[in-house]
């Protein structure tokens, strides 16, 4: 039997969405007072606790006031220049948004294509997941040289292999995990009453799969996939930086750096562009996960 959903069903989650949007708008808010209050009472040169060295400079070249980093966006990016950066930082998200869907996309199919290997096979899962898990412990900014070194020497009937598909295979590195993860704990979610009433109606694992298994696993691998989608953005912005790739946000970050010393605010223009960049990414997946969950039952999704 199909659920539906109803009126005052569909009115509450929308309350619950925009109390969301509400809390997160109040959230940025609350992080600027803060940023401000500690800048007023701050140590200009930070400070010691306890004779460790926590607390943070102060200053204006450490610590630009919030309304100075904003207004940046308007003044051009060179002396001279019409193009105001706020244009070259938008440029330059773009160019990292579509690496980064590209990689959360490789990640993601990975991630699925391991996570049902694992299900189906569970010699496979005791040998495949301890080696994800270390797999995450290797260095990002030195795997790299090493992946862009390795894919500029392929060459597949003619085809090519572009520099920018590198920073979307560290993307998509980073991104395959979490999916593999929550993937596999989905798959593996049905109870064994509901996979035994289908092996009771002769169902093949294929059948099983999509008829069960993914089905079930739906609220496991949404949360899964906003967390690849915000890794996807770190892998590229990271391999972006690591291989000096121009045109992308994390090229502006290592650019901007270099001013950070007579134009400190003009730094923070590009790494909100990359938190911006980063929310955008897990939008698409919420936008998703609204979709797939309309007509679930909110008990269904707890």
């Amino acid at each position: 039997m199909t659920a539906t959903v109803t009126t005052p069903q569909r009115t509450s989650a929308l309350q619950r969405r925009l109390r969301r949007v509400v809390l997160f708008v109040v959230s940025l808010l609350l992080v600027a007072v803060v940023w401000e209050v500690y800048k007023a009472i701050g140590p200009a040169d930070g400070g010691k606790i306890f004779g460790w060295k926590l607390l943070p400079r102060s200053n204006d070249n450490a610590m630009p006031h919030v309304w100075e980093m904003l207004s940046r966006y308007a003044d051009p990016e060179l002396r001279g220049s019409s193009r105001a950066i706020w244009r070259v930082v938008l440029a330059g998200a773009w160019f990292s948004f579509r690496l980064a869907l590209v990689g959360f996309f490789i990640g993601t199919v990975l991630g699925l294509l391991l996570a049902i290997l694992m299900a189906r096979f569970k010699v496979a899962e005791r040998g495949i997941l301890p080696y994800l898990v270390v797999s995450q412990t290797v260095p990002l900014i030195a795997l790299a040289p090493l992946v862009v070194s390795w894919g500029g020497k392929l060459e597949i009937f003619g085809w090519e292999w572009p520099r920018w598909l590198s920073a979307s295979v560290l993307g998509g590195f980073l991104a395959f995990f979490p999916v593999a993860v929550g993937g596999l704990r989905g798959l593996t979610s049905p109870p064994a009453a509901s996979v035994e009433l289908m092996n009771s109606y002769a169902a093949s694992w294929t059948q099983t799969l999509f008829k069960l298994r993914f089905p079930s696993a739906v609220p496991f691998i949404v949360p899964a996939l906003k967390l690849a989608a915000s890794s996807a953005v770190i892998g590229v912005v990271v391999a972006e930086i690591s291989t000096g790739l121009k045109g992308g946000i994390g090229r502006l970050i290592i650019e901007y750096a270099r001013e950070a010393t007579s134009d400190p605010a003009k730094v923070f223009t590009a790494v909100f562009g990359a938190a911006l960049l980063g929310l955008t990414m897990s939008g698409f997946v919420t936008l998703a996960d609204i979709y797939m969950m309309r007509n679930r039952p909110k008990e269904a999704t707890t």
